[in-house]
């Protein structure tokens, strides 16, 4: 019955549910339980000649529940929607990913018994397609990545979800000024080493979040620590950030799966980078397959490009005769590329010949010669 003209109306306008709040709180425990139980990634040393007086170190992130580097980011996305309400109880998740990134997600979804779709290239790896499936997620395909984002868009409009949209989140997702994120966790590992404050860390961008956690945090700790960001072929990141140019985009699709857009991401940050390095896919590969050979690690394509940047940095500091340390990340395994860059007639058929990328590597770690192929 509608109140009397007499009786004071409530102005306030309460939307609280207790069912809705218990249930957000028990997610948010899920979520930071799912943490709790997992160690920190390790710090692996590469071997390379004493002499040289520097020391590389590779951060393992493919030892995560899910196999990536996305593991942390999907974490921080999920506590940003819960924290932020745009989660609650039977929300579908929708996002837009070249793979890794769905797979933790799908991973996180499953945790608090949410529905999740994703939108992913065609060309996405099956392995990625197996493990997003495996977690229970569904795939949604499209045949350009440019229309990932609006198809993500519409589906969570169409299901009244919520659109995780990792590329603008990513940076403001995550704490850059510690809260074991992985930069805070990099100078802890690197604590009791010969050079605890690394001169370079080098990584390659996907949606940007990484990379402006490292930088913020670098800059925020006061180290003189330098951020190197790699970019593989047909990306936009490389010439918009030369060119200062917030909006390029050369609508091409990455080969390196999980880095390289086609467009400047929002979650992309410019002014925290001091050196990008474009890289060649074949050097990408190269790389990746040379660290399997001499440490037995098996990595994407990602990582690949990680160290092709790595080696660069490395031969710049023993031209100056700098002593120092070095640090990149191993962003996933392997074993999702078995049909991909471990595959010879997959390589083949794009073209790409690994032969002189190799040649320079082993010509590099034998007798301390950078000579990479012209161009490169």
């Amino acid at each position: 019955m509608a109140p009397s003209a007499d009786e004071p109306r409530d102005p306030c306008v309460d939307r609280s549910s207790d069912t809705r709040r218990a249930w957000v709180d028990d997610a948010v425990r899920k979520v930071v339980a799912d943490a709790n139980r997992s160690a920190d990634t390790h710090l692996h040393a590469f071997p390379l000649p004493d002499d040289w007086g520097v020391d590389l170190y590779l951060k393992d992130e493919s030892v995560h529940p899910t196999g990536s580097l996305k593991h942390r980011l999907a974490r921080s996305l999920f506590l940003y929607g819960l924290a932020n309400g745009w989660i609650t109880e039977g929300t579908t998740i929708v996002e837009a990913s070249s793979g890794s990134t769905a797979v933790s997600e799908a991973y996180f979804a499953r945790l608090l018994g949410l529905d999740f779709i994703t939108v992913v290239p065609r060309k996405t790896s099956p392995e990625k397609i197996a493990l997003i499936e495996r977690y229970g997620g569904t795939c949604h395909y499209v045949d350009v990545p440019i229309e990932m984002y609006a198809e993500a868009e519409r589906l969570a409009a169409e299901t009244g979800g919520h659109y995780m949209d990792q590329f603008t989140y990513a940076e403001r997702a995550t704490d850059w000024r510690g809260n074991n994120n992985i930069a805070e966790s990099v100078f802890e590992q690197l604590a009791m080493e010969r050079h605890p404050i690394p001169d370079w860390i080098v990584v390659g961008a996907g949606t940007g979040g990484t990379s402006a956690t490292i930088g913020r945090y670098i800059r925020y700790r006061r180290h003189h620590t330098r951020l190197a960001v790699v970019d593989p072929e047909n990306s936009a990141f490389f010439p918009g950030w030369v060119t200062d140019t917030p909006d390029y985009a050369t609508g091409m699709p990455s080969r390196i799966e999980g880095i390289g857009r086609p467009r400047m991401e929002p979650s992309f940050v410019p002014s925290v980078i001091d050196l990008m390095i474009p890289v060649p896919d074949a050097a990408s590969i190269a790389a990746m397959r040379h660290l399997n050979d001499v440490t037995g690690l098996c990595a994407g394509g990602s990582t690949g490009t990680n160290l092709w940047g790595v080696w660069h940095l490395i031969a710049r500091m023993r031209a100056e005769g700098r002593r120092g340390s070095v640090v990149t990340l191993i962003c996933d395994g392997g074993e999702r590329y078995r049909h991909s860059y471990y595959d010879d007639a997959w390589v083949a058929a794009k073209g790409m010949d690994l032969a002189p990328f190799t040649e320079a590597l082993e010509r590099f770690l034998g007798t301390g010669v950078w000579a990479p192929p012209p161009g490169t």
